[in-house]
């Protein structure tokens, strides 16, 4: 099918959740570069929205799929599976966790480790439910979730929501301390707000959370279903800020395209959950969890992971150099490969359309922001290509008011 074919048939049968999408169908790809099925190519610089580290047809990663593909998909938890354990095993050795639990989304994810602390205080005969999440944050699209994700564009329309969320402003920690009370059970935050526009809070905030939620006897959980999994430069966003979660999510990056979510949890409070109290059909199956291993090898003993922090640090220098230049850019920000530039007045939609046009894919966030989440395995090159697109763009911009489009 051409892409006028797909989009045709896609306004007939597919639910408008997403509105009028960019009018490109993707193919193909390899390495860092995506194929359309017109036969244009483009250079990834959005990796499907932080999932696709590792980009596309990464040989070990394509071997891993095919050999697991060939043996068997799906079990069910009922019984062991030993991809499940090893994974849980790579990540409770790589992280502060004691124990793993997965499942398919970051949604899920994020759901799960409300139970388990709503759990955790249950038990203990504490009527300690609330959780305190962050203003601008996003943390999922179940309900429960939305209410968690501290943004009235998404609330508004599914009134009444569920109890039990607090949300309050990002990076006052007088706020954050205000909305503690006897209910309060855990905080759970981004350390750096991806949707919210890829804004990264000082350490000295995330420590005074930590404290704060040591000091009232209440859990810290942080939401790393973006940042996890290499994307800032280390395996988890946590371990820039000298802290040490009680509960961590992850989703996106883990499977490398392959739907599979976690929640990873120290002791006591993994075993707060006990038998019957949580479940999934799909999480930690044979399939999902060879995807996860494949990743874990090729981040740890491919070189791959130690290599962001000097792509970032050229991606961010040529991005600020950008900004140095063109007075429409008012701010560079982010850690790693999940860095944002905040545009002033041209309309951030314009600058992704014209970047695609030119055969570039980013992404877009809050506060008027282009969000830049390539693959892990981009190159120099490749990054050297986007600054003369981008150059050229913003240039556009300053000179005509609109990107040539």
């Amino acid at each position: 099918m051409d892409i006028k074919q797909i989009a045709a048939l896609d306004e007939q049968v597919y639910f408008h959740t997403f509105g009028a999408r960019q009018n490109v169908a993707f193919a193909s790809g390899s390495g860092c570069t995506l194929t359309d099925t017109e036969g244009k190519q483009y250079t990834d610089f959005f990796a499907g929205i932080a999932v696709n580290s590792l980009g596309y047809c990464y040989p070990a990663f394509q071997a891993a799929m095919h050999a697991q593909l060939d043996r068997i998909l799906h079990t069910s938890s009922v019984f062991y599976i030993e991809n499940q354990t090893l994974l849980a095993q790579q990540l409770v050795e790589n992280s502060f966790a004691d124990r793993v639990f997965f499942a398919s989304t970051g949604a899920e994810a994020n759901e799960g480790a409300v139970k388990l602390v709503r759990k955790f205080f249950y038990a203990r005969q504490e009527n300690r439910y609330e959780v305190i999440t962050l203003n601008n944050s996003f943390h999922g699209r179940t309900l429960a979730m939305v209410a968690a994700t501290g943004q009235e564009k998404y609330q508004k329309p599914y009134h009444p929501l569920p109890e039990g969320f607090v949300n309050v402003t990002p990076g006052d920690l007088s706020a954050l301390e205000a909305a503690i009370g006897e209910h309060t059970a855990a905080v759970l935050l981004e350390v750096l707000q991806g949707e919210g526009g890829v804004v990264p809070f000082s350490k000295a905030y995330i420590q005074g959370v930590e404290a704060l939620c040591r000091k009232h006897g209440i859990l810290f959980m942080v939401d790393e279903v973006q940042t996890g999994i290499g994307r800032t430069g280390k395996l988890f966003a946590y371990e820039h800020y000298g802290v040490t979660p009680d509960v961590v999510t992850l989703a996106k990056a883990l499977g490398n395209g392959i739907p599979i979510s976690a929640i990873l949890a120290r002791e006591p409070f993994a075993s707060a959950f006990t038998p019957g109290d949580h479940g999934t059909t799909f999480g930690g199956n044979p399939f999902s969890c060879a995807a996860g291993l494949a990743v874990m090898d090729a981040l740890l003993n491919d070189g791959i992971l130690s290599g962001v922090a000097a792509k970032s640090d050229y991606l961010r220098g040529g991005l600020e150099d950008l900004a140095r230049k063109h007075p429409v850019v008012k701010q560079v920000r982010g850690l790693g490969l999940l860095l944002g530039m905040e545009l002033d007045t041209v309309p951030v939609a314009q600058i992704v359309a014209a970047l695609q046009k030119k055969g570039f894919v980013v992404g877009s966030a809050a506060r008027n922001t282009l969000r830049f989440a390539p693959p892990l395995i981009i190159s120099s090159a490749e990054m050297d290509a986007l600054f003369a697109a981008l150059d050229e763009t913003l240039t556009e911009v300053s000179s005509h008011g609109s990107a040539d489009l």
